[in-house]
């Protein structure tokens, strides 16, 4: 999960919207701080190869060698006109600034040029994205967002993150923070003057800043405000599970929604997007979007709300398979 973005590269913004018609085979790669996720993403969205290593840690080399041996596996053309394009998505971000590697809680990879190591450790050529935008991508492109042109997808699990997609294609920005919600503050202000919350306000979040959007929304959000009602501490799985529903689980759920509802309008308010898509642990709590849909409408500045809100169709493989995504359908190799 990211605390912020600055991808380097994504998809041509002129890039055909039919990636699957055009597109020749590439390779994604979903690097995390335990594990390794490749796969081979074919021309259809058909996945040919996957294969999962454990992520090496505490060596920059050790962890190219490692990234080099899964793609030869996965690819083991030898002639670079035929070699298979490399898309990795990172919790961490490239700066814009810098080209290198920042805010990677894989903290081998921080200040390294790994685009550019492993591009020349494997003679191929490789783009890098965070993993949100990863995901954005992935749904826009052939997952719940397909059928749309303006697409946030939206991450809800150990950190809150997201991504923009316009026509299939990234949108970044000059400052490569398009999308990036979770730090902004939750506007409290605007919560239904008629809603219950006995909750305090003022969280403290790692950035530095209080009432983060991502201090109520993530996973440890859940589990805080479960805490506050009850003196009990549970994992928000825990809590959502709809199979042993309290009283005490119910309004943390209900808060939980209610929040999301106000945050997501800010969204709303801002891009218009025409769907949001959900993913990471928290989406797929059952009701979730149904709950959230029923309460946006008090905080969106408009008289309908016409976009949709759905979970991601890819669930967790959303991120590798945005990974290899990110080479725009005309690439023809190395």
């Amino acid at each position: 999960m990211k605390s912020s973005k600055e991808p380097s590269v994504g998809p041509d913004a002129n890039s055909s919207r039919d990636h699957a018609q055009h597109a020749k085979a590439r390779i994604g790669i979903d690097l995390g701080g335990t594990k390794i996720e490749v796969i081979c993403l074919e021309p259809s969205g058909n996945v040919s190869y996957q294969k999962r290593f454990s992520t090496p840690r505490g060596s920059y080399p050790r962890l190219l060698e490692t990234l080099a041996e899964a793609i030869q596996l996965a690819d083991p053309e030898p002639d670079p006109r035929l070699m298979k394009p490399i898309g990795i998505g990172t919790p961490g971000a490239v700066s814009k600034k810098t080209g290198l590697m920042k805010n990677c809680n894989t903290t081998e990879l921080n200040h390294q040029n790994l685009a550019a190591d492993l591009s020349q450790l494997v003679s191929r050529d490789v783009k890098i994205a965070n993993d949100a935008d990863c995901f954005a991508l992935s749904e826009a492109v052939d997952g719940a967002g397909q059928d749309h042109s303006c697409v946030f997808g939206g991450i809800l699990g150990t950190g809150v993150g997201g991504g923009i997609a316009i026509n299939q294609a990234l949108l970044a920005g000059p400052n490569a923070i398009a999308g990036e919600w979770g730090h902004n503050a939750l506007p409290f202000d605007r919560l239904r003057p008629d809603y219950d919350f006995p909750w305090t306000r003022g969280r403290p979040c790692y950035c530095g800043r209080t009432d983060c959007i991502e201090t109520w929304l993530s996973g440890d959000g859940v589990t805080k405000s479960y805490e506050t009602l009850t003196g009990e501490r549970l994992t928000a799985a825990e809590i959502f599970d709809n199979s042993n529903r309290t009283e005490a689980t119910q309004k943390t759920f209900d808060q939980y929604s209610q929040l999301c509802a106000l945050a997501l309008s800010t969204i709303i308010n801002v891009i218009d997007p025409d769907i949001i898509v959900l993913g990471g642990g928290l989406s797929k709590t059952p009701g979730l979007c149904q709950a959230i849909k029923s309460q946006w409408a008090h905080y969106v500045f408009s008289d309908q709300v016409a976009t949709s809100i759905a979970c991601a169709r890819h669930g967790d493989a959303s991120g590798v398979r945005g990974a290899a995504w990110l080479w725009p359908a005309e690439h023809n190799g190395a």
